[in-house]
C-alpha cells in the first residue's frame, strides 16, 4: 500500500465500504417498502454474495495487509451478512436476537474510533439493527421501516466514504474555533 495513503483510504477499505454500501442500501430499501414489490427477501442475494462473501474476502485481504481494524470489521460483518442471508425467513424472537447481536458488533465498530465517516456509517447501521431487533421482538412493522431508513442512510454514508477516498473528496468535517473572536495560531 502506498505510504501517502492515509489509514482508512486504502483499496481494501474502499472495496469493503462499497460492498457494505450496496448491502445496506438493498437491505434498507427492502425493509422500507418504499419501492413497490421490493422486500427484504429481495436483498438476500446481495447480502449473501456482496455483503457476505465479498466483504469477508475484503476483510481477509485487509488483515493480510496489516489493517487490523478494517480487516476485523469487514470479515466479521461479512460473516454476519452471510448468516443473515442463509437464515432469511426466520422471524420473531430468533430474528430479533440475531439482529441484536449483529447490532452489538456495529456498536463496537462505532465505538472503536477511526475516521468520522466510518463512525457515522457504523452508528447508523447500529441504530438500524437495534430498531429492527426491537421490531422483531415487538412485532412492529412500523419500527422495521424506520430501521430500514437508518440502514439506507448508513449505506449512503458508506458509499460516500468509499467514493470520497477514490475521488479525493472531503472526508472530515471542518472544525470551528471555540468562541467568538478566537483565532487559530500557527
Amino acid at each position: 500500500m502506498d505510504k501517502d495513503v492515509s489509514a482508512g483510504s486504502g483499496i481494501t477499505t474502499v472495496v469493503g465500504r462499497l460492498a457494505l454500501a450496496l448491502t445496506l442500501l438493498a437491505f434498507g430499501l427492502g425493509h422500507t417498502a418504499v419501492i413497490d414489490g421490493v422486500t427484504a427477501a429481495d436483498a438476500v442475494s446481495i447480502a449473501q454474495y456482496v455483503g457476505g462473501i465479498a466483504l469477508f474476502v475484503a476483510g481477509l485481504v485487509a488483515l493480510r495487509e496489516g489493517d487490523f481494524v478494517g480487516g476485523t470489521a469487514f470479515s466479521v460483518l461479512g460473516a454476519l451478512w452471510f448468516t443473515w442471508a442463509v437464515t432469511e425467513g426466520a422471524g420473531g424472537n430468533e430474528a430479533g436476537l440475531f439482529l441484536l447481536l449483529f447490532a452489538l458488533v456495529a456498536l463496537s465498530l462505532t465505538l472503536a474510533g477511526g475516521d468520522q465517516l466510518g463512525q457515522v456509517m457504523y452508528g447508523l447501521f447500529f441504530v438500524a439493527l437495534l430498531l429492527m431487533a426491537i421490531a422483531e421482538f415487538a412485532g412492529n412493522d412500523g419500527l422495521t421501516k424506520v430501521g430500514g431508513w437508518f440502514a439506507v442512510a448508513g449505506g449512503a454514508v458508506a458509499w460516500y466514504a468509499a467514493t470520497a477516498a477514490l475521488a479525493h473528496w472531503p472526508t472530515v468535517l471542518p472544525r470551528r474555533a471555540a468562541g467568538r473572536g478566537v483565532t487559530a495560531t500557527g
